[in-house]
């Protein structure tokens, strides 16, 4: 579909929606949103949705695109908070959704909704590392080589299918947070290169 905000790009092209899932400061969401100015582009993020009141909402806010926070404490339970999630996703029909820093498992409603449409980046080259803290355990262990994935989300836990990695070099002098910055520099260009690719292929 042409792009609502299309007055910004000099050429009409036609961009698939995207919605993108976040919990932190948005980081990936900014990247992503940069890339989508470049005139040849084909996606559109159309919506950005939180678990909590996360400050990468600005950046979604900043651009004009629709926010909304589901939070699970408003819900009674976590199957409720499942349902609820796939509704507000679904509800703007997503070409593909990107968990960009979605700190949350997602449940069988998305994952029914929108299955093989969804993928999620991990701090570490998986399979090796998953879990919540990739980067922490990758210094723990003592590798030399450490970087990032982009997966295509499934049922378990930094489970599914490997689409990118970048590697980066783990440093002596690295802390989990300086190793973290440079995984985040790859990181960034890694998963908009995914989104453009899936995205253009469809």
């Amino acid at each position: 579909m042409p792009s609502a905000r299309g007055a910004e790009y000099p050429v009409a092209v036609t961009r698939l929606p995207i919605v993108v899932l976040i919990s932190g400061t948005g980081s990936n969401l900014a990247a992503l949103l940069a890339a989508e100015r470049a005139a040849d582009c084909p996606y559109e993020v159309v919506a950005v949705i939180a678990d909590r009141d996360a400050p990468g909402l600005e950046h979604a806010r900043s651009a004009g695109i629709p926010t909304q926070v589901v939070r699970l404490s408003e819900h009674p339970d976590r199957a409720a908070w499942d349902a609820a999630l796939a509704e507000s996703v679904t509800a703007h029909r997503p070409a593909l959704v990107v968990l960009a820093g979605f700190m949350k498992l997602v449940g069988p409603p998305l994952l029914e909704a929108c299955g093989g449409r969804i993928i999620n980046t991990h701090p570490a080259l998986l399979p090796s590392f998953p879990g919540a803290h990739g980067v922490r355990d990758a210094l723990a262990h003592g590798v030399k080589i450490t970087g990032c994935s982009v997966i295509e989300v499934d049922a378990g836990v930094d489970t599914g299918q490997i689409l990118a990695q970048a590697a980066v070099e783990v440093r002596e002098e690295d802390t989990e947070a300086s190793l973290h910055e440079r995984i985040k520099a790859v990181e960034q260009p890694l998963l908009v290169d995914v989104v453009r690719r899936l995205t253009a292929a469809r």
